[in-house]
């Protein structure tokens, strides 16, 4: 039997006690300059994102053994409960609240959504619309992170340590990045729909989780299991790509033009992307294999979120190629180091997000957004991508030091690492009295 703990419920009924007394009604809703078009889209591409998490949890849960999958794709489905709620509590707030210094929103400024409902008009849509769709971006990122160290972390400490990236990781990228008073917004950085805020902040993360956790014994003993379910992963991948185009053509937060732009370069980038992978597999000596399209056309969506809203279409063929040939590479390499990613969340996010804010920074063009004051380097100014370079090197050195110090903490708090027998059993009914039944 599980030992008993009260305090996460404790604190569940306390924010829910302040809910019923704190309801910040709102006084008056502001409609002026609303329009009925945009909301209606980001009403859908809000759904579309939040598809992507279930989405992720079947492509993860496809690729670990049968003896770890309920845990697996769990660990998705709970960063919608978990950070859903810390996102109306403050962590909204973080992230879009009254800037501090530039780093970080005032985390009073919207507590428990104060001024969100009837807050005015953001461009063209509600403003609670606005929140709930960044909402998303928080859910998902979290839920990166866990393939990187599935099947031999402690839910309990998981849920601890998304909740603690949540706030220290991720809301303060957000603002840094997308407040208009950011540091990197004001800086100049371009990141459309979230290659450095969501991608490379998991992927670094995701490298601290599986340095910190170190190899799984059956990895140790050579004993590793093959996938689960491949056809998990497939599905997983249709959801993935499909959801992705709320995720970057909803960025534009309008439906207009540079939608449209964002959702073509989304498509053609994750196509090229799929089939770079099988054919550098192929160029080695490879089958074609449906994990191998698939794990590239993630990688494909991943480099392509930040540059989405401001490259042209055939540029996002190369962007997914390149991107995708980059990550397979740096993929190989680490299946022959001591490095226990299992699920090549650095190797697909981190190095996909990094390549992708990179040549942002060169393919970025004005002609496809008016926001794009500097143009790329493929059109002669070295300004913007400077810059980029600047950026990435502080991202990296923030989002890993800080996810390494995060799973530290969480670990003298709950031990990170389940058991050698709880791994050998496997998560499924060690953490959860859950199994998959097979046929």
């Amino acid at each position: 039997m599980e030992k008993k703990s009260y305090i996460p419920l404790i604190i569940l009924l306390t924010i829910s006690i302040l809910g019923a007394f704190i309801p910040n009604t709102p006084t008056q809703i502001v409609t002026e300059g609303l329009d009925k078009g945009d909301t209606a889209w980001l009403l859908v591409a809000s759904a579309l994102v939040l598809l992507m998490t279930p989405g992720l949890a079947y492509f993860y849960g496809g690729m670990v053994n049968t003896k770890n999958v309920i845990s697996t794709m769990l660990q998705s489905f709970i960063a919608m409960g978990v950070v859903s709620v810390i996102w109306v509590v403050f962590g909204f707030s973080l992230a879009f609240g009254e800037d501090m210094g530039g780093f970080v929103g005032n985390p009073f400024t919207h507590f428990m959504f104060k001024g969100v409902l009837d807050g005015p008009v953001f461009g063209t849509i509600p403003f609670a619309l606005f929140a709930m769709f960044q909402l998303k971006f928080a859910v998902i990122t979290p839920a990166l992170v866990t393939g990187s160290m599935a099947e031999r972390v402690n839910f309990r400490s998981y849920v601890l340590f998304i909740i603690l990236f949540c706030i220290f990781i991720y809301s303060p990228l957000a603002h840094m990045t997308w407040h208009s008073e950011g540091i990197l917004f004001k800086m100049g950085v371009l990141d459309f729909a979230g290659g450095t805020v969501v991608h490379m902040s998991a992927g670094w993360a995701a490298l601290a989780g599986a340095l910190y956790l170190k190899r799984r014994k059956s990895l140790l003993e050579d004993h590793v299991l093959p996938p689960a379910n491949i056809p998990f992963v497939l599905l997983g991948t249709g959801l993935l790509w499909f959801g992705w185009f709320g995720f970057n053509a909803g960025s534009a937060l309008s439906a207009t033009p540079l939608a449209v732009s964002a959702f073509a370069t989304t498509n053609t980038a994750a196509g090229a992307a799929g089939l770079a992978w099988v054919l550098f597999d192929a160029a080695k000596g490879k089958k074609v294999s449906a994990l191998g399209f698939c794990i590239g056309a993630v990688v494909g969506l991943v480099a392509i979120t930040p540059a989405a809203g401001f490259v042209t279409v055939p540029a996002s063929i190369f962007i997914g190629t390149i991107a995708s040939v980059i990550s397979n590479y740096i993929a190989h390499l680490r299946t022959r180091s001591a490095l226990d990613d299992t699920l090549d969340v650095f190797p697909c996010h981190g190095v996909g997000g990094m390549v992708g804010m990179l040549l942002t920074g060169v393919f970025a063009t004005s002609a496809i957004n008016p926001a794009v004051t500097e143009q790329g380097l493929a059109f002669g100014e070295t300004a913007l991508f400077t810059k980029h370079v600047i950026a990435l090197i502080g991202v990296s050195i923030f989002a890993f030091v800080g996810s390494f110090a995060l799973l530290k903490i969480t670990d003298l708090i709950l031990p990170l690492r389940v058991s050698e027998q709880d791994e050998k059993v496997g998560l499924d009914i060690s953490q959860h009295d859950e199994f998959l039944v097979e046929a």
